[in-house]
């Protein structure tokens, strides 16, 4: 029989039962559906974290109080930190290109009617370069006003419309723990980095935030929450990362365990990496054990019509119709039902992809090598499981198959 021919009798075939061609492509479908669109996501995942990584600065490392170990714990990080040891490393460690140390709290801002809550950042001058911040309007803090514990407040653009509407901020007192600040600048949206919001923020010197707000003393100077540093280059880093915690070992007196880590940026980046791709690899595992189950699907539809079918094969049989006709019919069948399951699924899968990047920060992208790996994966599923009934379809002895009710 011709090639054509057997796929237009198996094209009728599966038009002539909607109903069950449907059910039987469904697995394929969800299947091919759910791997493009979850290795699309988890892409776009990956980017995202990469660009959340970047936003923080370039050839970043960060210096955290307390142990791996400590920080592992579900406590809050031990107060190991302190001022002097940020400006230790600006001026002994030799690629150090800029420190940018901050203390963080939690405070309200008030103004007017205005009362929200909000992280208060105790900086010094080199954070917006460190940390790629930029100042919109009026200006940052200053040298001197670390020097004499100003009260003046740069706040982030989301809280400067909180508070201040359309209004100009810049010149307006606003209230912080009981003490009036006065707003000196106003920053550029930052977005959010890591699940924080950088527009929600109020910066202040940093001893102004260690003096007034948090009150944290130490007999070994002013405690700070952890310390950025900016390295000159990125084939620097390891080096700096190893000189500053020997650094810090000799400051510290420690003999032990570090009461200190230091993260590098592009540690963060991989290991974060490695968690979303490790995560999206296991979950289109999940998503392709259902294109196994649809091939199961189709095996087992495929046998009971060829029960169904037993006298027309043996009909055919009858007439001419040689082993391989049947053979190849019943193949041709299968891998219809898995190739058209396919292509639905590619425009569901796509489709799915588009609405993530269009309702989360995912910058989902349709895989390309996804399409082809879902559809080579539907077609050789189609082909494997077809074999078993085609073949049993092909061996039918064509006296039995007629006689059959």
């Amino acid at each position: 029989m011709d090639f054509l021919e057997s796929v237009n009798m198996a094209v009728k075939t599966l038009v002539a039962n909607k109903l069950r061609s449907t059910l039987t492509m469904l697995g394929i479908i969800i299947g091919n559906g759910a791997v493009i669109a979850t290795i699309g996501v988890g892409e776009g995942a990956q980017q995202f974290v990469a660009r959340e990584v970047q936003s923080l600065g370039t050839n970043l490392l960060f210096v955290i109080p307390g142990s791996p170990k400590a920080q592992s714990r579900p406590v809050l990080p031990p107060k190991t930190l302190v001022l002097g040891d940020a400006e230790a490393i600006a001026s002994q460690v030799p690629k150090v290109q800029a420190v940018a140390p901050q203390l963080n709290a939690r405070e309200r801002v008030i103004y007017g009617n205005g009362n929200l809550p909000t992280t208060v950042v105790g900086v010094t001058p080199p954070f917006p370069a460190v940390r790629n911040f930029q100042v919109a309007t009026g200006r940052f803090v200053t040298d001197l006003d670390l020097q004499q514990n100003s009260l003046i407040a740069v706040l982030g653009s989301e809280l400067a419309t909180d508070l201040f509407g359309n209004a100009d901020p810049i010149g307006q007192q606003v209230r912080i723990k009981n003490r009036s600040f006065l707003v000196v600048g106003v920053m550029a949206p930052k977005g959010s980095s890591f699940g924080r919001n950088e527009d929600d923020v109020v910066f202040v010197p940093l001893t102004t935030a260690a003096s007034l707000i948090v009150g944290d003393t130490s007999p070994y100077g002013t405690m700070i929450s952890f310390i950025s540093v900016s390295v000159q280059d990125e084939q620097s880093m390891k080096a700096a990362q190893f000189q500053i915690e020997n650094l810090l070992r000799l400051r510290h007196q420690i003999t032990d365990e570090d009461d200190f880590t230091v993260r590098n940026q592009k540690d963060l980046q991989q290991i974060t990496g490695a968690v979303t791709g490790a995560l999206t690899a296991m979950l289109s595992a999940v998503a392709g054990i259902s294109l196994f189950v649809g091939g199961i699907g189709i095996m087992n539809i495929m046998l009971v019509s060829v029960t169904e079918r037993t006298k027309e094969i043996g009909l055919r049989k009858a007439i001419g119709a040689s082993p391989n006709d049947i053979l190849v019919q019943f193949t041709i069948e299968a891998v219809i039902l898995s190739v058209a399951g396919g292509l639905i699924g590619i425009f569901i899968g796509t489709g799915g992809i588009l609405l993530v990047s269009a309702l989360s920060p995912f910058d989902a992208g349709i895989s390309t090598t996804a399409i082809l790996f879902a559809s080579g994966v539907s077609g050789a599923i189609g082909l494997l499981f077809g074999i078993v009934p085609a073949q049993r379809a092909a061996k039918l002895d064509p006296i039995a198959a007629l006689r059959s009710e």
